[in-house]
């Protein structure tokens, strides 16, 4: 199933998919999805790619099925599938996972210890329990060999909301979920944002 299409599209086909990294296997169970700049298909201000390219974003404008890791507050490492085609930036934030099989590795990675629900909850959670680091930018996700690989599987059902954390298009319901999954994380609207109603 390729991801060289609109990054909801993406980020829907991307729940369900099983994720696995470096001695473990997870199922995503929650993502976000990030369009681009003003002139492309899907401005995006909330989107690292939004002013164009630059060194750090490269990776997001393509090919789809690669891997774009950022630190988020210069700590977090969160991971992203890149998707739209290439030269147009897009590209979809793993949020959440269940680990299916690894759950100790994950822990010991972790170097706390959460509930099994909690191992894989919050995009730098995700990546810290499945060993995902920032040398895995640009990584081809679809390439058997890679450290880190998905399959993506059937279409799921899935639930849709705002976004968390951002404080530009705010209210955009780019934010999906399969139900029934307390690994899924809560919604925090930032403070930055404008209120309920007032962000596109």
């Amino acid at each position: 199933m390729t991801l060289a299409v609109d990054p909801v599209a993406a980020a829907r086909r991307l729940l369900g998919a099983r994720l696995h990294g470096r001695d473990v296997t997870a199922t995503i169970v929650e993502v976000e999805a990030y369009g681009g700049p003003p002139d492309g298909p899907w401005p995006d201000p909330a989107s690292h790619s939004f002013r164009g390219p630059r060194m750090r974003n490269t990776v997001m404008f393509g090919p789809a099925g690669r891997m774009y890791t950022y630190r988020s507050h210069g700590i977090h490492v969160c991971a992203n599938v890149v998707c739209g085609w290439e030269g147009v930036a897009a590209a979809v934030l793993l949020r959440a996972a269940v680990i299916d099989d690894g759950a100790p590795v994950a822990q010991q990675r972790r170097g706390v210890t959460p509930a099994l629900r909690a191992l894989a909850r919050g995009p730098g959670n995700l990546c810290s329990a499945l060993g995902i680091t920032m040398d895995d930018n640009g990584i081809d996700l679809f390439d058997r060999t890679a450290p880190i690989r998905i399959e993506v599987g059937a279409a799921v059902d899935a639930l849709a909301g705002p976004r968390v954390g951002v404080s530009a298009a705010a209210d955009r319901a780019w934010r999906f979920w399969l139900p029934d999954h307390p690994e899924v994380s809560a919604y925090r609207r930032s403070p930055r944002a404008p209120v309920p109603g007032g962000s596109d």
